[in-house]
């Protein structure tokens, strides 16, 4: 893996995800707790042995680049390895990044100094686990220029997804974004299912050199990898698809686009289930973080009746006190203080919340840092919540920034 390069593209502003990202780029979102969503690709990287990575960061950066350099300073110069945040520097013209395309583009210098054989493009805000070296090796295998990550979805849900069209040698001949759900082709993996494709690739690099600088000669083009790049490259260059295996371990293959609010809320909801869809206790392929200073998890007072500090089937992170209230169902992130005669039901606080007394919480993303006062309501009367200026989602999910 010594001539691999990773490419981690973490500078979407993530405006579907507002106001969690009022302050932060999307992959710098807190996440499960312990994490940020940036943590899950970059922990695949590491568990596949891939320790030359290129983060590319544009929108509301700081709090992402301070995680990255207090939380990933695992590298070793000595051995060739090495994380580095490349913000935008303007080196081929005046603009921003104008895509994902655009961005690697505007650092190909960069990628030409490191010369290696080939290289990972990864999306900084999809929650899975993956090892890139049996998709390297697939991508060897073909003797492809360009491989796509595709995991298998049901046809119904085509018009989420890029989906791909794959023929004899696995060779892909047509991809299309967001199909209707009766024109999606279905999957050569398995016929009942589609091919959709994860924005994860494999390029020679030069391919991928070849591919941004054509791109970015196109005026008419958005400069992005799905939209533009590979559909205009199928023709050019030999692009495989590889069929993703989940290191998940579980039945179903796991892998979330944690795009919206409400997919944000059920991917956290699905690590508090009694066995939990997303397995973050395997220590074969942990993932990592920044590790926080804090003291450990408390819960006081065990009197009869209403005063129980008490949190079940919840995830509770390292300095959260709950302190004569009730969790259930919850992610707790560090820092979190819950108090007395609370009830706090399938709901995330981010770090350092605080829940004023008597308060009654369900349903709701609380955002990094609010202090809700005593005898707050949140989630039982959603047009109360409107008026109060929180966010609601189209699920019924109450956003209190």
């Amino acid at each position: 893996m010594e001539n691999v390069l990773a490419i981690v593209l973490a500078g979407g502003a993530g405006e579907r995800l507002f106001p969690l990202t009022k302050d932060t780029a999307k992959p710098g979102v807190p996440f499960g707790g312990a994490y940020r969503i940036v943590d899950f690709t970059l922990s695949n990287c590491v568990n596949s042995d891939v320790r030359r990575i290129l983060i590319l960061t544009q929108y509301k950066s700081l709090d992402l680049t301070r995680h990255i350099r207090d939380g990933w300073n695992i590298f070793s110069a000595e051995m060739g390895e090495y994380i580095e945040v490349l913000p935008p520097m303007k080196r081929v013209g005046e603009d921003w990044y104008q895509g994902t395309a655009d961005a690697v583009f505007q650092n190909l210098q960069s990628v030409e100094v490191e010369a290696p054989e080939e290289t990972l493009v990864l999306g900084g805000d999809h929650i899975y686990k993956m090892n890139y070296r049996e998709m390297l090796d697939w991508h060897r295998e073909y003797k492809a220029e360009i491989t796509i990550g595709t995991i298998q979805a049901p046809p119904e849900e085509a018009g989420r997804y890029g989906v791909v069209e794959i023929g004899p040698d696995c060779r892909v001949v047509g991809f299309e974004e967001k199909p209707q759900q009766g024109n999606a082709k279905r999957s050569r993996f398995d016929p009942s299912m589609i091919s959709a494709s994860m924005g994860v690739y494999v390029f020679n690099t030069e391919a991928l050199l070849r591919a941004v600088r054509e791109d970015a000669q196109d005026s008419s083009s958005s400069h992005d990898f799905g939209k533009d790049i590979i559909p205009r490259q199928l023709e050019k260059a030999r692009t495989v698809a590889y069929d993703f295996r989940d290191i998940n371990g579980k039945t179903a293959r796991y892998w979330r686009d944690v795009g919206t609010l409400d997919a944000y809320y059920e991917a956290n909801m699905d690590l508090v289930n009694v066995v939990p869809e997303f397995n973050l206790y395997d220590h074969r392929w942990p993932i990592r973080t920044k590790a926080t200073q804090q003291p450990p998890a408390k819960f006081v007072f065990a009197q009869e009746g209403r005063r129980m500090g008490v949190a079940v089937d919840s995830i509770v992170s390292s300095g959260c006190i709950v302190s004569g209230g009730r969790v259930l169902h919850s992610v707790l992130s560090p820092g979190v203080r819950v108090n007395s005669y609370c009830e706090v039901e399938y709901s995330i606080l981010m770090p350092g919340v605080e829940i004023g007394r008597y308060s009654r919480i369900r349903r709701a993303i609380i955002n990094t840092g609010v202090k809700l006062p005593d005898s707050s309501v949140v989630g039982f009367d959603l047009e109360a919540d409107r008026a109060k200026g929180y966010y609601v989602t189209e699920a019924g999910i109450v956003v209190v920034a």
